[in-house]
């Protein structure tokens, strides 16, 4: 368990003056309606920023995404096999014991 000790003070006071100087240079980001003239270039900013990254994307082939879709499918059937006669085996355990209390 992870516990606050006095070791990680410094570093939280350090966080807090950061935020503090951040917040009086006007660094912080105050929501959308902060600075209305602001809102259209940081938006763009990120709709650009986010076509950057998408071409960075290294994307599966065909034959990659059916294998996967494969094996995906096949594990999902066989968990699903494996609990049904899990649960099975637990009906007929617990139906045994009932019938053996005459419950």
């Amino acid at each position: 368990m992870n516990r606050l000790t006095t070791d990680h003070w410094p570093l939280l006071i350090e966080e807090i003056d950061m935020r503090a100087m951040a917040e009086r240079a006007g660094e912080s980001s105050g929501g959308l309606l902060s600075k209305p003239g602001e809102w259209w270039s940081r938006s763009r900013d990120f709709v650009v920023k986010v076509r950057e990254e998408m071409r960075r994307v290294t994307w599966p082939t065909r034959t990659e995404v059916y294998a996967t879709t494969f094996v995906v499918i096949l594990t999902a059937i066989f968990f699903g096999l494996y609990l049904w006669g899990l649960d099975l085996l637990f009906d007929r355990v617990v139906a045994g014991i009932l019938r053996v209390l005459g419950a």
